[in-house]
C-alpha cells in the first residue's frame, strides 16, 4: 500500500525511497490521497513514520519555529447543537452555562493581551448553530476589525456561513475561519445528529469563495476508529486548495457529556497523527490544539517534531482547560524553539 507514496514523502535515491530524506519544495502538495494509503502511512513502526513527516516539515517550513494562537469564546453556553463532546451544548447539563455575549471592548483588550504574550493569531469563538444577521452578527465584524487593527491575524469559529456572511467577515478583514469536520464521514452520525456532514463542507467552500482561509481539523478519542481518523484526513487533503490550517484536537472528557467516561487518548496516537496530517498537508498550519494538558512535556515536543508547528496559548481554549501561557514559554524556551513572529506566521499560512 506504500508503493507510490514514497515519492511524495522522499526523494529517490537510486529508485528506491529513503524515509529521512527531506521532501523535494515542488510537487509533494497532491490532493488524491486514498483512506488505505493514509492508514499505510499511519501504521509506519513509529520513528519512521516521525522521520518522514520531519523531512517534509523541514522543506516546507522554519525548523525551530512555533505560531501561538489564542482562543476566546466571546458567546459561551447555550448551544442548540447536540455535539457529544461539547460542554456548550444545550443538551447536556454541564459545568458551563449560557452567558452574554462579550462586549467589543472585553474582546479587544483580550486581543492585546495576547499580543503582549506573544500571540500572532487571535481568534474568536461563539457557541452558535449558524450565524445570524443583526446586532450580534454585526458586532462581531467590530471585533474583527478591531483585532486586525493591533496588527493580529483574526479567526472566527461561529458555526455555519452563507455566502454573504462570509463575504461581509472577508471586508471586515478576516484572515482565517475555523470549522472543523470533527471524525469521518461515517462516525459523525454517533456525535452529532444537528448538523451534517455536507453542511461542514458547505460553510467550508463559502469561506474559501470569500477569500477567507481554512481552518479544518478534528478531534481524534471520541470512539472512532484508526480509519474514521484517516479519512478525515483524506476529506481534508482533497479540499484544492488544502486548509491552510489543520488544528488536531484529543478529546477533552467534559462531565455532563456523553463522552465524559471514555480514555484518555494515547500520547503515541496524537503524534502519529500529527505525522500523518503533516505528510498530507505539508504546507498546511498543523495545530497542537486541545487535550495537551494530558500530554507530557516530552509528548507535546515529540508532536512538534513530527509536524506540529503551531499551538494555543492560554489557560483556556473556549471552555476547555489548557496549559498555562508560564509552561508554553518554559516548554518553548527549553527546547530551544521560538515564537513566530507576525511577518513569519503571515508568510507561512499563504
Amino acid at each position: 500500500m506504500l508503493e507510490g507514496i514514497e515519492r511524495e514523502t522522499a526523494e529517490h535515491k537510486g529508485g528506491r525511497g529513503e524515509p529521512g530524506e527531506r521532501a523535494p519544495a515542488a510537487g509533494a502538495v497532491r490532493h488524491d490521497w486514498t483512506v488505505e494509503q493514509a492508514v499505510a502511512l499511519h501504521d509506519l513502526p513509529l520513528f519512521e513514520l516521525i522521520d518522514r513527516a520531519r523531512s517534509v516539515h523541514r522543506a516546507f517550513h522554519g525548523e525551530h519555529e512555533v505560531q501561538l494562537c489564542t482562543l476566546l469564546s466571546v458567546k459561551t453556553g447555550g448551544c442548540p447543537e447536540d455535539c457529544a463532546y461539547c460542554p456548550q451544548s444545550s443538551h447536556y447539563e454541564t459545568e458551563v452555562g449560557a452567558e452574554r455575549m462579550l462586549d467589543v471592548g472585553a474582546v479587544l483588550a483580550a486581543a492585546e493581551r495576547a499580543r503582549g504574550g506573544g500571540s500572532t493569531r487571535f481568534c474568536m469563538g461563539a457557541a452558535w448553530r449558524e450565524v445570524k444577521d443583526g446586532p450580534a452578527f454585526e458586532r462581531v465584524l467590530d471585533m474583527v476589525r478591531g483585532v486586525k487593527a493591533l496588527g493580529l491575524e483574526a479567526c472566527c469559529t461561529l458555526g455555519m456561513l452563507t455566502d454573504d456572511q462570509a463575504r461581509r467577515l472577508k471586508e471586515a478583514g478576516l484572515d482565517a475561519y475555523n470549522h472543523n469536520l470533527d471524525t469521518s464521514r461515517k462516525a459523525y452520525k454517533s456525535i452529532v445528529s444537528t448538523r451534517t456532514y455536507d453542511e461542514r463542507l458547505v460553510t467550508l467552500r463559502n469561506v474559501r469563495r470569500a477569500g477567507i482561509t481554512v481552518c479544518s481539523g478534528g478531534i481524534i478519542g471520541m470512539g472512532e476508529s484508526i480509519a474514521d481518523r484517516c479519512e478525515m484526513l483524506v476529506e481534508l487533503a482533497r479540499l484544492e486548495p488544502q486548509p491552510e490550517s489543520v488544528p488536531i484536537n484529543a478529546l477533552v472528557r467534559s462531565p455532563g457529556t456523553p463522552l465524559e467516561s471514555l480514555p484518555p487518548v494515547d500520547p503515541i496516537e496524537f503524534v502519529r497523527m500529527i505525522a500523518v496530517a503533516r505528510l498530507m498537508m505539508p504546507r498546511a498550519m498543523v495545530r497542537l490544539s486541545a487535550g495537551r494538558t494530558e500530554l507530557s512535556r516530552e509528548a507535546q515536543l515529540l508532536c512538534m517534531y513530527a509536524g506540529a508547528n503551531s499551538i494555543f496559548y492560554g489557560d483556556k481554549l473556549l471552555t476547555t482547560p489548557n496549559p498555562g501561557p508560564d509552561e508554553d514559554r518554559a516548554l518553548i524556551e527549553k527546547a530551544g524553539l521560538q515564537p513566530m513572529a507576525p511577518a513569519a506566521a503571515h508568510a507561512a499560512r499563504r
